[in-house]
């Protein structure tokens, strides 16, 4: 896949080399749109083309997140006593009460740290219900494709989940996996995990009578949260969208920052699953937009966004020729990925750091729904003959890793 002198596409570059496909099968074709410094447009071939970004989208939902709430935010989630906690039987006599804050990223490493508290707190037994709200949720969904479409059964799904990790008899081989990492990593005996047993059962009602506040788990700050769910891609950012408001509305933003037609942008979620609709042009506009909120906010790109050869997840996974070498570290960016929805979609989008300056890139392959592994060997290609267009790599440095959701989060006791 070759490149002009100047960056620009040659004829040829155009359809994706390699392919096998069967008679049936249209060739794979790639779009992209490149922008250097000052905006100038260094290559593109069908740039202004609407394609399905996938989740290329979390790059919208984090700018979305950073500029609402700010980049050292950090959700909490309380703890009450609905009944009497009797120390000198380390019980409350009645429920405990869970108010969501809508944490996105609390697991079970966080689940752990609560019943360390509550034991500390002379708390180890609950005789009454786990009683939480609908904005707490407790482990993976796969965004909206796995998520309990009823509040109710979704809540209970929570508070089950909740109680699962307190109690070390009910554990699975994940959850007993989950424990020894995070005992490991914080110094503590694995052999004698915390535990609180819940006598009544789950229920949903948090948002009413709570009781007396015994606890608030904090979580780590948004921007690592943001690092997580990108280098990751998981979808369950959409948890952030229930908080700051539906898909439509990001669109909107898009649109406006954008400055691209409405009818152009289109988003069914706010993580890049399902029918959604972009140009690269309009990806770019959206990357140097991000950059100038991280600017704003005295980040790096790379502190939100995966960076090749220095985070894991699925850039790391996917484009391996660049993570390594002469140009590991010099790409910072977001993949998206749908195998079957339009058709299926590969996409990489982001900063490029060469020898002649930051390149602002998109490059996607639309109907690539089964030859995935073909796209993103071409667009891998692709991006390698475009860092040697500009004199080849300038590495960056790596930012800090990616952290587990327990790391940087911490306890408040009330009692």
């Amino acid at each position: 896949m070759a490149l002009a002198a100047d960056g620009a596409a040659e004829p040829a570059s155009r359809s994706v080399p390699g392919q096998q496909r069967r008679s049936s099968s249209p060739p794979l074709t790639m779009n992209w749109y490149v922008e250097g410094p000052g905006g100038t447009i260094v290559s593109q071939y069908g740039g202004e083309s609407g394609i399905n970004p996938a989740s290329v989208v979390k790059v919208a939902t984090s700018l979305w997140a950073l500029e609402r709430l700010g980049s050292e935010f950090r959700f909490e989630t309380r703890f009450f006593a609905r009944g009497d906690v009797v120390a000198e039987r380390g019980e409350v006599r009645g429920d405990l009460v869970v108010q969501g804050g809508g944490d996105p990223d609390f697991h079970l490493e966080n689940a752990f740290l609560v019943a360390q508290a509550l034991n500390q707190a002379g708390v180890r037994r609950v005789s009454g219900a786990l009683i939480v709200s609908r904005t707490f949720w407790i482990g993976w969904e796969n965004g909206s494709s796995g998520r309990e479409s009823d509040p109710i059964r979704r809540g209970l799904l929570m508070a089950d989940r909740l109680r699962q990790a307190w109690d070390p008899r009910r554990w699975t081989s994940a959850t007993r996996a989950a424990w020894r990492s995070f005992a490991a990593r914080r110094g503590l005996d694995a052999g004698a995990p915390p535990r609180v047993e819940v006598a009544g059962g789950v229920g949903v009602d948090g948002e009413r009578r709570q009781g007396d506040l015994l606890l608030v788990h904090r979580s780590q700050p948004l921007v690592d949260i943001l690092k997580r769910f990108n280098a990751f891609s998981n979808n369950d950012i959409e948890r952030l969208g229930e908080i700051l408001g539906p898909a439509e509305e990001l669109a909107g933003l898009i649109a406006a920052r954008c400055r691209v037609p409405p009818s152009e942008v289109r988003l069914e979620t706010t993580s890049g699953l399902g029918s959604n609709l972009l140009s690269p042009r309009a990806v770019v506009a959206l990357l140097k937009e991000f950059r100038a909120t991280c600017d704003r906010l005295g980040l790096r790109v790379q502190d939100v966004l995966p960076q090749a050869g220095c985070d894991p997840g699925t850039v790391a996974r996917f484009f391996p020729r660049l993570t390594s070498g002469e140009v590991a570290a010099s790409l910072v960016g977001k993949t998206g990925t749908l195998v079957m929805t339009d058709g299926g979609v590969s996409v990489l989008a982001g900063f490029l750091s060469t020898a002649q300056g930051e390149l602002v890139f998109c490059a996607a392959v639309p109907r690539a729904g089964g030859r995935l592994l073909t796209a993103r060997r071409a667009e891998e290609q692709w991006v390698l003959e475009l860092l040697t267009s500009q004199g080849g790599a300038r590495p960056l440095p790596c930012s800090s890793r990616v952290r587990e959701p327990d790391e940087a989060a911490s306890i408040i006791r009330l009692r």
